[in-house]
């Protein structure tokens, strides 16, 4: 049974959210989990239960520098995790609202 989307991908009902579906979202997006995928999803939901708000990538990558490296926030190695709209598609995988200013 998987939980029930909105036009865009993203979970109706944030609470339908477990690591089993972020597999199986990343699945829809052509992506397979890799630890490197696992600490930005936590990263993710962490920024969303301190701020109630899924970030936009410049604050997606400004929170990753703080609390994981330079290197982990960097736009391109965001990119090779989550092709196309980074902020968008990480943030649809770790079952949050679609971030504000993403097409």
């Amino acid at each position: 049974m998987h939980p029930e989307l909105d036009n865009d991908g993203f979970l109706k009902q944030l609470h339908d959210w477990s690591p089993e579906v972020a597999a199986w979202l990343a699945q829809q997006e052509g992506i397979e989990l890799s630890d490197a995928h696992w600490e930005i999803i936590e990263a993710l939901r962490n920024f969303y239960q301190q701020y109630d708000v899924s970030p936009a990538m410049r604050p997606l990558s400004k929170y990753l520098k703080q609390t994981l490296s330079a290197d982990k926030a960097s736009s391109i190695y965001l990119l090779q995790l989550f092709p196309g709209s980074p902020a968008k598609v990480a943030a649809r995988i770790a079952g949050l609202p679609r971030p504000e200013n993403c097409l």
